[in-house]
């Protein structure tokens, strides 16, 4: 009976554990963190954030069992080393003005922050583009990953004042696609002329959303206001889509 007794609160331990983890990112984030503009001198002037990456450093995710926890620690990942990264290089204007030979030829060369080996995560190197192409996009078949993950630019999606947690990860990213979706600064829906003036996130990663329009538009119905998911559901081929000039001014 005892050893019973231990037992279960030995997994309930874990449980707790696993709920808990990222509680220092949510501390850093709650205090730095307004309406998606990050207090960079606030997060440069602490050391939470090194303390927290010193906790990614020595943690196997490989062992986290749950899908969401997993997927919650890969997303708090990405998001707390694009802080890194602007921290480290603060002040600076874009994240653009990390990449080796600037965003387009970063990008053909393969020598954007994104692709540098600075990530640490189990006493090991990698990226940015790894976590964000081959593990959440490739593991995990989840579109509003986009929403979550954050460039450190005004016209991503916001940053989070909350890390993410596994237990209440689905409210977590069907409130983040809300969010993106209503903010008429990143999506513009016009009912009339039924015309949607999207996030070229949506462009970069269509395959993610459904590889054609139609099915873009299925799936922002699912966020957007009633009467334009309405319009959208009955008359998607009427909709037009254009896409929004992408601002990668720093979102401080």
């Amino acid at each position: 009976m005892k050893l019973l007794i231990l037992l279960i609160l030995f997994l309930l331990n874990i449980n707790i554990i696993s709920q808990d983890n990222h509680s220092l990112f949510s501390r850093i984030l709650s205090k730095n963190v307004y309406d998606g503009h990050v207090n960079y001198k606030g997060i440069l002037s602490g050391k939470s954030l090194d303390k927290y990456l010193e906790q990614l450093t020595n943690t196997n995710p490989d062992t986290i069992k749950n899908s969401n926890d997993r997927m919650a620690f890969w997303i708090n990942a990405y998001n707390a080393y694009t802080l890194k990264a602007i921290v480290d290089n603060y002040p600076v204007e874009s994240i653009n003005d990390l990449h080796s030979g600037g965003l387009i030829l970063g990008s053909i060369f393969s020598t954007t922050v994104w692709d540098k080996d600075f990530v640490i995560v189990n006493n090991e190197e990698t990226s940015l583009n790894t976590i964000e192409h081959k593990i959440l996009r490739k593991k995990f078949n989840e579109p509003r990953i986009h929403f979550a993950i954050v460039c450190a630019s005004i016209s991503c999606p916001p940053l989070r004042n909350e890390a993410f947690e596994g237990y209440k990860l689905e409210d977590q990213l069907t409130d983040q696609a809300q969010l993106f979706l209503n903010d008429e600064t990143r999506n513009k829906f016009e009912l009339e002329s039924k015309e949607a003036s999207i996030s070229k996130i949506f462009d970069w990663f269509d395959e993610d959303f459904g590889d054609n329009d139609e099915k873009v538009f299925q799936f922002i119905s699912k966020y957007v206001p009633d009467n334009i998911s309405k319009s959208i559901k009955e008359n998607v081929s009427d909709w037009d889509i254009d896409y929004l000039d992408y601002n990668w001014n720093l979102n401080e």
